[in-house]
């Protein structure tokens, strides 16, 4: 079985995912080892859902404050980003991209 990224686990979908499984835990209603199922279920649907669902496009402009390439993971600071969509603009004072291969090393 292929591994995914828990790089979604820290998004606001899946904070509160992690969240209610603790709850549930906690409460005796769920074990542990259903909860790292479920998580581990999230990590796969939400990565294909991204690659297969999402169509739009967005161009980017902004100054490259600072990057670094570690364990096949890119990271970059954007400072004064604005991002340009079909038919909106969007502005921010500073932005975290991070980026991973499709394929985790080895598949």
């Amino acid at each position: 079985m292929p591994s995914y990224y828990e790089l979604y686990r820290t998004s606001t979908l899946g904070a509160a995912l992690t969240d209610s499984l603790d709850d549930l835990i906690t409460a005796g209603h769920i074990t542990p080892q259903l909860a790292i199922q479920v998580l581990e279920q999230y990590d796969k649907s939400i990565s294909e859902a991204l690659s297969t669902r999402v169509k739009a496009k967005a161009a980017m402009k902004g100054n490259l404050r600072t990057y670094r390439f570690c364990d096949d993971v890119w990271t970059f600071i954007i400072k004064n980003p604005t991002f340009k969509f079909d038919h909106e603009m969007v502005t921010a004072d500073k932005v975290k991209i991070v980026a991973c291969n499709s394929k985790r090393p080895g598949e």
